[in-house]
């Protein structure tokens, strides 16, 4: 399974705001840190702060955190919740001739399973150490 930008960007945000502990920071930074587009990224945060893993602040102290602790944020879920549909292939558009006796649909829908499983193991914070952090301070504006 391929991630779509989406949720790539996601986690690229997720991983620089628990990197940055409880330092605030701004969609303009991400952006640049991680050549973004600044549009798609405001989508991708609000809809964080929506589902309540981001916090936002408005004003000239604002600025977005984390609300929640690396450790309460699952991967899984972010995948499920990052990703417009989960669906591992589209049988139907084109239509397939074979449609009817083909087994490859439940493969690639094990197949999922399996990977969400996996993915459920970790959190946010299972993806941050003491390399990441300093990876990510010395990111070039």
């Amino acid at each position: 399974m391929q991630l779509t930008k989406h949720t790539d960007y996601a986690f690229r945000a997720l991983i620089y705001l628990a990197a940055m502990d409880e330092e605030k920071t701004t969609i303009k930074i991400l952006t640049e840190k991680f050549s973004m587009n600044r549009s798609h990224l405001m989508k991708i945060i609000n809809a964080m702060v929506n589902l309540g893993w981001v916090k936002a602040t408005r004003g000239k102290n604002g600025g977005i955190s984390l609300a929640l602790d690396a450790s309460e944020i699952n991967c899984r879920h972010v995948v499920e919740e990052m990703e417009q549909t989960l669906v591992p292939v589209n049988c139907t558009a084109p239509s397939c001739g074979i449609l009817k006796v083909c087994k490859l649909n439940n493969v690639l829908w094990d197949a999922q399973r399996g990977y969400l499983e996996y993915l459920a193991q970790f959190t946010l914070a299972d993806l941050i150490d003491k390399k990441t952090v300093d990876v990510i301070r010395l990111l070039p504006n």
